[in-house]
């Protein structure tokens, strides 16, 4: 039995290496592999252990889909190390029936951490002009000879850069999430997800930030390029369901809108900062069939406008009970997930 132990003495920093290696990803073709999702494929289907897929600096022209869980995807430098793909969602949707792939990275997977890459969907910065394609599905009312199964594709219509699928946990620290339309981030599981955002910069149109479940925004900029919101929340399966953002920043367009809902959503903006161009005007229900069942949930605390001469609407209104030194991550996502 002593021998045994001993043996195992031996063996176990090689097998602990083994199980920690790290796969290096160069589009030069000095690593492992030059593709991302080459090293993801080449991963086992599941493992207890996390894996690192480290991606050195560069552009890597690719549409991601990661179905394999505890991953973390680490780029060597945010701004240098780029997964770029050009993709509109109203086009993608005219031929597929769900979102799968409508994202530059697609998430269907568990345990996902991203840590400092830039993830682009191009299709606003590239659009040269609108167009009308022909639409099977997810059509909209053209006059005219334009009537039926055709759809007009805009500079501004959903871009997603980040979409998740029946994913529960995801987290993303010192990421860049661009696109110039809406939707840029998104990470939806009503009832499970999970969602952790720490030093991110996001950026796109309306509801760039829009995620569906528990989510927690720490340190990010969100910057707005059009549309009618930037933050979105759906948290309509359960009334505890939550988005936090701690110290974040607000800018665009001269007169961007903060947040808009239409379905149940609970918001904390605590010791955010908004851009001078702000427009004054509070979070807004649109117009919906929804039934809004835990009332007006946006609260503030110690939020302010650059320049001075705050808006009322964003005065301290936490919920009674509810102190701002006890929102934090514990408070958000509770015994459910320790990020």
């Amino acid at each position: 039995m002593k021998k045994l132990f001993i043996i195992a003495l031996i063996f176990l920093p090689a097998l602990l290496s083994a199980a920690q290696k790290t796969i290096m990803v160069d589009a030069g073709g000095k690593g492992d592999y030059k593709t991302i999702q080459g090293a993801i494929n080449s991963l086992p289907d599941s493992s207890a252990t996390r894996r690192v897929i480290f991606i050195k600096k560069g552009v890597y022209n690719e549409k991601l889909y990661i179905e394999k869980s505890n991953i973390v995807l680490e780029g060597e430098d945010r701004e240098k190390t780029v997964i770029t793909e050009s993709i509109a969602r109203d086009e993608w949707r005219c031929g597929h029936t769900d979102d799968w792939g409508v994202a530059t990275m697609n998430v269907g997977a568990n345990d996902i951490t991203l840590k400092n890459l830039t993830i682009t969907n191009s299709f606003g910065f590239d659009f040269k002009e609108e167009k009308i394609i022909y639409c099977a599905s997810d059509t909209i009312n053209l006059p005219g000879a334009q009537a039926g199964k055709q759809k007009k594709l805009t500079k501004n219509g959903h871009q997603m850069a980040l979409r998740t699928m029946n994913a529960t946990r995801l987290k993303a620290i010192n990421c860049h999430f661009r696109a110039y339309g809406g939707d840029t981030v998104s990470p939806w599981n009503v009832e499970n997800g999970l969602w952790y955002f720490k030093d991110c910069i996001i950026e796109g149109s309306v509801d760039l930030f829009c995620p569906r479940g528990w989510a927690w925004a720490e340190n990010c900029e969100f910057i707005a390029h059009g549309g009618t919101a930037i933050i979105w929340h759906d948290g309509s399966a359960i009334e505890d369901s939550k988005t936090v953002l701690m110290n974040c920043r607000f800018k665009g367009y001269d007169g961007f809108w903060l947040g808009r809902y239409h379905r149940d959503a609970q918001f904390y903006l605590i010791n955010c900062s908004f851009a001078k161009n702000m427009r004054d005007s509070a979070f807004y229900r649109v117009q919906t069939a929804n039934i809004i069942q835990w009332g007006h949930r946006v609260y503030y605390y110690n939020c302010h406008r650059e320049g001075g001469n705050d808006y009322s609407w964003y005065a301290n209104n936490l919920p009674d009970g509810i102190k701002a030194a006890d929102i934090n991550v514990d408070w958000v996502f509770k015994n459910k997930w320790k990020p």
